[in-house]
């Protein structure tokens, strides 16, 4: 377990490290300690405004994924119609085609209906690739659900709409919440689907792809580091919580 962690973290640990590197034009060498990369993190050309649509981006795709998710979850979960195996099976092909065939797919579709790369593709595309993940998620909550819980409330004169309001809805918000941060951080951290839907528009992980060849900056290695410590802090917090809760 010890091995498997370190590997994992040495390139996180490295990001951190050469966060503060005084690297000048290149940051593949260290060359000295400093804190005005942190100090200035829009330090680098283009850096923040490929931020800023990262996180418009992935605002949008979480939103719309999280919504249609949810719905669709509920309703592999608690209703038999016709089709239902169906569309099970579909909801995973997302999930297992690879990223490069979904957005050649996805890129092929709107040009034959005239719509060129850009913010709304990414936007759309990256929703057809999170909802899978929103799906599953939430659908694996709804299951785990005890439904006389439902039942007693409707015993207690609950109509439809108050039960799910009262008692279905909050014993699913922890899935839910999680399903969007899942969403959120695939469509952030997504480089192939966006490279091929987003035309002339810049998103961080575009912007790291294209700045390694000279060393990526140092003020790109300050937002990831910080990107990940906000996650850290989310995921220790959250565990905070649910173990208060527990007990």
């Amino acid at each position: 377990m010890i091995f498997g962690f370190t590997y994992l973290f040495i390139p996180v640990a490295y990001t951190f490290v050469f966060s503060f590197n005084d690297s000048g034009k290149s940051n593949l060498i260290w060359k000295g300690f400093t804190l005005s990369n942190w100090q200035n993190p829009c330090g680098a050309p283009e850096v923040c405004n490929a931020l800023g649509n990262s996180i418009k981006i992935g605002l949008l795709a979480t939103i719309f994924s999280t919504i249609l998710g949810t719905m669709i979850a509920f309703a592999l979960g608690r209703y038999q119609f016709k089709g239902r195996s169906s569309s099970n099976l579909l909801i995973f092909l997302p999930m297992a085609t690879p990223e490069i065939v979904l957005g050649a797919s996805l890129l092929s579709l709107f040009l034959v209906f005239k719509i060129n790369p850009g913010f709304w593709p990414t936007v759309v595309a990256h929703v057809v690739f999170c909802i899978s993940f929103v799906v599953v998620t939430v659908k694996a909550r709804i299951a785990s659900l005890d439904p006389r819980l439902e039942q007693a409330a409707m015993d207690l004169y609950a109509n439809e709409l108050e039960t799910f309001r009262r008692v279905t809805l909050p014993l699913v918000a922890p899935g839910i919440a999680g399903a969007a941060l899942l969403a959120f951080s695939l469509s952030f951290d997504d480089f192939i689907i966006t490279n091929f839907n987003s035309g002339t528009l810049i998103t961080f992980p575009k912007f790291v792809y294209v700045s390694a060849a000279r060393g990526i900056p140092a003020q790109a290695n300050v937002i990831g580091s910080a990107m990940f410590f906000l996650a850290l802090a989310i995921v220790i917090a959250s565990q905070l919580v649910k173990g208060k809760k527990t007990r």
